[in-house]
């Protein structure tokens, strides 16, 4: 089933690639390059699951899903993170993320996190 997806991610390129990987099998609805526009476009959008970069300026990925979970509790966040960043993860696991994806990003790994966070519905 298609799910709605809110890309939040610094790097335009990063973005991009998340959109590539994402547009067969869902729809990206929007996309932020912070933590500030990430909280606004959620709200705004409502969108099923939100891919959330951990490092960004401004408002980093673990304050943004503190907050968007602290609006919507049921809200669906996976957080990005580079290999080697486990401190990191930690720290957005006790802010409610619910899964994470590494990079380099694989689709299959993705498309999985989603399933995984939101479910698979027949």
């Amino acid at each position: 089933m298609a799910r709605t997806v809110l890309v939040v991610d610094d790097s335009a390129f990063m973005r991009n690639l998340l959109k590539q990987l994402l547009e067969e099998d869902h729809e990206v609805v929007g996309e932020a390059e912070n933590g500030v526009e990430a909280v606004e476009l959620y709200r705004e959008l409502d969108p099923d699951v939100v891919t959330m970069d951990v490092v960004m300026p401004i408002r980093n990925g673990i304050e943004a899903t503190a907050e968007i979970k602290s609006q919507d509790p049921t809200s669906s966040v996976i957080m990005c993170t580079s290999v080697g960043q486990e401190e990191k993860m930690r720290e957005a696991v006790e802010a409610g993320a619910d899964g994470y994806i590494t990079k380099p990003f694989q689709k299959p790994n993705v498309l999985q996190a989603i399933d995984d966070v939101v479910g698979v519905e027949a």
